[in-house]
């Protein structure tokens, strides 16, 4: 089954179970499109901006270390409440192996921070490096972030999740990072930028190895730069939100 697929379902279900939450996503979606946000955020072609970030276990990772060893790719995720992200996580660490076999690295990066980052990486136990965005410095950086709107964060309250808490902003600030996968060569230039407003929309793990293949042909340099691709889809306004 695909990515898009098991996402499919859990969409499915959500709406099943919530037509509150689905309206309530609807109005978000329309609001994202509608902000151009994918048309600002990092473009392939572009320089990736070095990062250094804590992990897990309190280690930081630094983006020229990992490129480095070899291309990068970047997965930016909501966060561990999310299910559409945790299946998306899931279906990465089935690929893993395959990413690393073309010598590339993977990083998940979230603005969950503290325990509610370790267990991101504990509960779809996950075998790659999951870093924490705090302050989600980088997300802005990349273009991918937005606050989250009243109604949405009422609706959050109700559900019992507090994005605040989760990821450690004493001020109460809630913002979130579109989703979004880049790939990125050796020299940090983006070579595949896949941004989307829809939540229920990844990047298929299959795409990913087929776009390291292609840096790969090019050669032990990761490529002149000839490889540019770049998917930034506005999105649909049919999206929800279930407590994972």
């Amino acid at each position: 089954m695909s990515l898009r697929d098991k996402l499919d379902e859990r969409w499915r279900r959500m709406c099943e179970r919530s037509p509150e939450v689905r309206q309530a996503y609807d109005a978000l979606v329309q609001m994202l499109v509608a902000s151009g946000l994918t048309e600002t955020s990092l473009k392939a072609g572009e320089r990736m901006p070095d990062f250094d970030l804590p992990n897990v276990e309190g280690r930081f990772v630094a983006s020229p270390a990992l490129l480095e060893r070899g291309p990068l790719v970047v997965s930016f995720f909501r966060g561990g409440w999310c299910p559409f992200c945790t299946t998306e996580l899931t279906a990465l660490q089935q690929t893993v192996t395959d990413i690393e076999a073309r010598g590339a690295s993977l990083v998940a990066i979230t603005p969950d921070t503290g325990a509610a980052l370790a267990a991101a990486k504990r509960d779809n136990a996950l075998g790659y490096e999951v870093l924490s965005d705090v302050d989600l410095g980088l997300g802005l950086q990349f273009g991918l972030v937005f606050r989250v709107p009243d109604a949405i964060r009422d609706l959050y309250r109700r559900l019992d999740l507090d994005l605040g808490a989760r990821h450690g902003n004493a001020h109460d600030v809630w913002l979130l990072p579109i989703p979004a996968t880049y790939i990125v060569d050796r020299r940090g230039v983006v070579r595949h930028a896949e941004v989307d407003c829809d939540f229920r929309r990844r990047m298929e793990p299959a795409l990913v190895v087929r776009v390291l293949d292609g840096l790969r042909a090019e050669g032990p340099s990761g490529g002149d730069g000839k490889l540019v691709d770049e998917i930034a889809r506005p999105g649909q306004p049919d999206e929800g939100v279930e407590r994972g």
